[in-house]
């Protein structure tokens, strides 16, 4: 069962420069399994938990452009021919304080 995964930017330097890689698996999980044995270190930058057996907080994953998290988790049941995207979140940061203008007083 061939599964392509797309892969972002920042985690590349675990599939050499690779922007979708093929993988198999019944489940996210052993699908993630299975990225490990051929992508060491990958598994550990999306999963977290005692077991590894949830996504880290700020690391979305989609099964064919839906959210993992509103199906099974890790535990998603993958077909053949699937699309599965990783995606780290991606944070704002604090709108700046206007500056005081002190000629103004």
């Amino acid at each position: 069962m061939a599964i392509e995964v797309r892969i972002p930017t920042i985690l590349r330097t675990y599939t050499d420069g690779a922007k979708a890689v093929e993988g198999t698996g019944d489940t996210i999980a052993a699908l993630l399994t299975d990225l490990e044995s051929r992508h060491t270190g990958i598994r550990e930058r999306i999963v977290d938990g005692a077991n590894g057996d949830q996504l880290r907080r700020f690391v979305n994953v989609y099964l064919n452009d839906e959210d993992v998290r509103f199906l099974d988790g890790i535990s998603t049941k993958l077909a053949d021919g699937d699309s599965v995207t990783i995606l780290p979140a991606v944070a704002g940061g604090a709108l700046e304080k206007p500056m005081l203008d002190t000629h103004a007083l």
